[in-house]
C-alpha cells in the first residue's frame, strides 16, 4: 500500500449507523480520530437524524436521506468553524445519530407510596404502576441532556429518569385530574389523559414527546380497602336500614356460632332476628302480587332460602326450622 492510500484510508468517506438493537438512543460515529473527508456521503436512514458537533458546539442536524456533506449544505458548522470561503481540506468533527422512533412498553412504578389529595378521602397513601411510551423530538436538547461523554446511550438509562419524573410528578397530576380514589378503576384512559399534559411540561425540557401513557393498576391502604368493601356490602343491600341491620345481626349469629358455650344462645338469637325479619316483610308498604300480609312471592322466598341458611349452619333446630317455614308457607 503506497503512502497515498494510507493518507486516504485515515479520511472518512462515509457516514451511516444501521441499529442493530432495539434499545439504542443516541449512537456516536466512532471515527478513531480520523477527519472526514470534504464531501463524504452521510446516510440518515428512517426514524433517524444526524447532528454534526463541533468542539461543544452543536452543528447542522441532518434528516432521513443522503448528504453530502459540503459548506454549501452545512450552514451552521461551517460559522462554527469560520470557514468563509469553500473547503478542500478534511475537517473533524463529532457525529451523533439519534433514534426518533417510539419506544414502547417503558414500564413506571412506585416502589413507596405517595400521597394524593382526594375529593372523598382528602389524603390517600397509594402505589401505582403502568407503562408509557416516548420518543425523540429534539435531538440537540437531548444529547445535551444525556449523552455526555458516552458514545451510546439506551433507553434504559433515558427511562429511568423519566420514571422518576412520573413518580414525582403523581400526585399532583392525580390532584389535578379531580378524580376520587373510588372512581380510579372505572376511568384509568381518562386519568391517563389527564395526566400527560402534567408530565410532558416535564419531558419537553429534555426535548421528548410522551406518546401514550397507561395506568395498569392501583394499590390502596389496607383500611381504605376495608372502607371500599363495607360500602360494596351497602351498596348491594341498598339504602335500606332494616336489611343493613339484619345483615349485622347475621354477623352477630355467625360469631356467637364461634363460641361454643353460646350454642343455645345463638340458636335463640337466630329465632328472634328472624322473628323480626317477618315482622319488617309485614310492616312494609303492600305492592302489587302481594300476599295477605303485604309481601311479594319473591320476598317469602328469599325468607325461606335464609331460613334454610339458618338451619343448615346449625342455629335453627328442626322444630323451629318447621315451625317458621310453614308459617311462611301459609303466606303464599
Amino acid at each position: 500500500m503506497g503512502i497515498f492510500d494510507f493518507i486516504k484510508n485515515e479520511f472518512i468517506e462515509v457516514i451511516d449507523w444501521v441499529d442493530d438493537t432495539n434499545d439504542t438512543v443516541i449512537y456516536k460515529f466512532p471515527d478513531k480520530g480520523n477527519k472526514i473527508m470534504n464531501g463524504a456521503q452521510l446516510t440518515v436512514r428512517e426514524s433517524q437524524v444526524a447532528v454534526l458537533m463541533n468542539e461543544g458546539e452543536f452543528g447542522d442536524v441532518y434528516i432521513p436521506g443522503r448528504h453530502e456533506l459540503r459548506t454549501s449544505n452545512m450552514p451552521i458548522t461551517t460559522t462554527l468553524k469560520s470557514w468563509k470561503y469553500l473547503f478542500d481540506s478534511p475537517f473533524k468533527v463529532d457525529v451523533f445519530f439519534v433514534s426518533t422512533k417510539f419506544f414502547t412498553n417503558l414500564k413506571w412504578g412506585t416502589s413507596n407510596p405517595v400521597i394524593v389529595r382526594d375529593p372523598v378521602f382528602k389524603q390517600v397513601r397509594l402505589r401505582s404502576f403502568g407503562t408509557y411510551t416516548m420518543r425523540v423530538v429534539d435531538p440537540k436538547k437531548f444529547i445535551s441532556q444525556f449523552a455526555g461523554t458516552h458514545p451510546w446511550v439506551r433507553i434504559d438509562t433515558v427511562s429511568e429518569q423519566l420514571r422518576n419524573t412520573i413518580i414525582s410528578r403523581l400526585a399532583e397530576g392525580l390532584a389535578e385530574a379531580g378524580i376520587s380514589v373510588l372512581d380510579l378503576a372505572a376511568n384509568f384512559t381518562e386519568i391517563g389523559e389527564k395526566l400527560k399534559p402534567v408530565f410532558q411540561t416535564e419531558f419537553a425540557q429534555w426535548g421528548v414527546e410522551l406518546g401514550q401513557f397507561y395506568i395498569e393498576n392501583v394499590t390502596l391502604p389496607e383500611e381504605v380497602e376495608k372502607m371500599l368493601d363495607k360500602t360494596t356490602q351497602l351498596n348491594m343491600l341498598g339504602d335500606d336500614l332494616q336489611r343493613f341491620n339484619q345483615m349485622q345481626g347475621g354477623i352477630a349469629i355467625e360469631k356467637m356460632a364461634d363460641n361454643p358455650g353460646a350454642a343455645n344462645t345463638a340458636g335463640l338469637g337466630a329465632g328472634v332476628i328472624l322473628t323480626n325479619m317477618l315482622q319488617q316483610q309485614q310492616q312494609q308498604p303492600a305492592q302489587p302480587n302481594a300476599g295477605p300480609a303485604g309481601e311479594t312471592k319473591e320476598q317469602l322466598v328469599e325468607l325461606l332460602k335464609k331460613l334454610g341458611e339458618l338451619k343448615a349452619s346449625g342455629l335453627l333446630t328442626e322444630e323451629e326450622f318447621n315451625q317458621k317455614k310453614a308459617d311462611i308457607l301459609g303466606r303464599l
